[in-house]
């Protein structure tokens, strides 16, 4: 997909708010465009900065929507809505709905995907897809006729990404530029103790194992305490080699995290192990998370099997 074509028109460009959605703290984003442009990509970045995505919806249930969604409040707040020829109810009368939630005060941010007729055509190539306009035709034909029935809503865009020479990284980074927010681009890290006598995390990225070090069970004024208590913590974290532990893996997790940034991975999990995951992990996955946060990351320490013997 190289670099990127943004364009912004008129009042709704992103950041502003007007009519019904400053009132009610509604934000409303519609993404359309060319098949084969990347509004899947638009509609996965959308979900990963927060927004409640409505995908295939029929333009004729635009209004219905908005109006949904600025009722609904809470996850609904920022609401995307995903259109495209999919649906035969999908016509040229898509500006008309589009002027129609300006002309009630919603003020949506219109997001037209578009790209090169020869980019598309490879990528439709690609997948071994047909257009679903080209009939019995070729696929320059479907183009050719969405991009008629696409042209006004093109026109009423605030933003137009053109993504012939983006890949799907740089699509979805610039997509979070405009509606993400620092924050909501941020790696998320949660740093979760385990017991390995109940089973590994199935989602964890990494897994590290605390069981090289002394058992505070053994230790009888310890045993009935936890690792989030400091006379375990500090036992814990007191014996040889667990300092240099925790650092080193502060320093992989640190060494990692712009790289999955880069690739898209928005959460990240680190396990830490030890028999029960009741005292060693649970001390050595909240130092990790403190270390983490120290270091600047968004971390927190979450414990699957504390209290579960």
């Amino acid at each position: 997909m190289g670099e990127a074509h943004t364009t912004g028109h008129r009042a709704g460009v992103p950041g502003e708010q007007t009519g019904a959605t400053a009132e009610t703290d509604t934000t409303l984003v519609v993404v359309t465009g060319l098949s084969g442009g990347g509004r899947s990509t638009v509609a996965r970045a959308l979900e990963n900065v927060g927004f409640y995505v409505v995908d295939n919806l029929p333009q004729a249930l635009l209004l219905d929507m908005a109006e949904l969604a600025v009722k609904a409040g809470g996850a609904a707040r920022r609401t995307a809505m995903v259109l495209d020829v999919r649906s035969r109810a999908f016509s040229t009368d898509l500006a008309e709905a589009i002027r129609e939630l300006k002309e009630r005060g919603y003020a949506p941010r219109v997001v037209f995907v578009d790209a090169d007729d020869e980019v598309l055509i490879r990528r439709f190539e690609s997948v071994r897809r047909s257009h679903p306009l080209q009939g019995d035709g070729r696929l320059a034909d479907g183009i050719a006729v969405e991009r008629g029935l696409l042209e006004e809503a093109r026109d009423q865009a605030d933003v137009i990404i053109d993504t012939s020479h983006l890949n799907v990284n740089q699509l979805r980074r610039r997509v979070e530029e405009l509606f993400g927010g620092e924050d909501a681009r941020r790696l998320r890290l949660t740093v979760i103790s385990f017991g390995f006598k109940y089973g590994l995390p199935p989602d964890a990225d990494f897994v590290m194992d605390a069981r090289f070090l002394p058992n505070p069970y053994w230790v009888p004024e310890l045993r009935e305490h936890t690792g989030r208590e400091e006379a375990v913590s500090a036992y814990v974290l007191g014996q040889e080699g667990a300092d240099a532990f925790v650092d080193a893996y502060a320093d992989l997790v640190n060494a990692t995290t712009a790289g999955f940034e880069r690739e898209g991975k928005r959460y990240l999990t680190v396990a830490v192990g030890c028999t029960g995951g009741k005292h060693r992990s649970v001390a050595i996955a909240e130092e990790l998370a403190a270390r983490l946060r120290r270091s600047g990351l968004a971390a927190n320490a979450q414990h699957r099997d504390l209290g579960r013997e």
